[in-house]
């Protein structure tokens, strides 16, 4: 009957122990300003590459081994590099509008990592929800880790998040018809 009791104790004291202090892996926040988001989106007639900001984000870790991450973009930043002028001012102005990204009542996109698989030394495979458009829809892309820096680079169907704009139309100008997927290369510093 006593090691029962001082079992029992034993549990309730080591079992509270975990509970009040559970072993949490160290988030490391990305540095937004040294931290890059390039897109490039495909039409027939060619592409268009530019970048959108961070506007915060962390990746976490249990020791070396990565187990999570989340990020938030800036919408109101996407910029296009590969144009200037009148041009670059008119698709990012577009781009903004309610034709694409509607970034005045959308200012912000979400990734939130929802599984982390290693698959090599510094590689692994990751699942997430990606919000954008205040639309959520699972998303699945590699990613490395070396040091300080992380890589990753995710193909995204925008249609998936009501961007329909030249999707698919016929009967227009190769110009006009714009590929539902577009990819985004992220390079992050911790």
């Amino acid at each position: 009957m006593k090691t029962s009791i001082l079992s029992l104790a034993l549990t309730l004291v080591f079992g509270g122990a975990v509970l009040a202090n559970p072993i949490d892996g160290e988030k490391k926040a990305v540095k937004v300003e040294e931290s890059t988001v390039t897109w490039k989106a495909y039409k027939v007639g060619g592409s268009h590459v530019g970048t959108i900001a961070l506007k915060s984000g962390s990746l976490e870790f249990e020791g070396e081994t990565l187990v999570g991450g989340e990020f938030v973009v800036d919408m109101s930043t996407i910029n296009t590099t590969d144009l200037t002028g009148d041009y670059k001012n008119k698709l990012d102005g577009h781009l903004n509008s309610d034709d694409f990204f509607s970034t005045a009542s959308n200012p912000t996109s979400s990734l939130v990592f929802t599984g982390v698989k290693q698959t090599g030394k510094n590689a692994y495979s990751v699942t997430g929800d990606l919000t954008i458009k205040g639309i959520t829809k699972p998303i699945s892309f590699d990613l490395s880790v070396y040091g300080t820096k992380a890589t990753a680079t995710l193909k995204v169907d925008r249609t998936n998040f009501d961007v329909k704009y030249g999707s698919g139309i016929i009967g227009t100008a190769k110009d006009k018809l714009i590929y539902d997927e577009f990819d985004l290369v992220v390079d992050l510093q911790m």
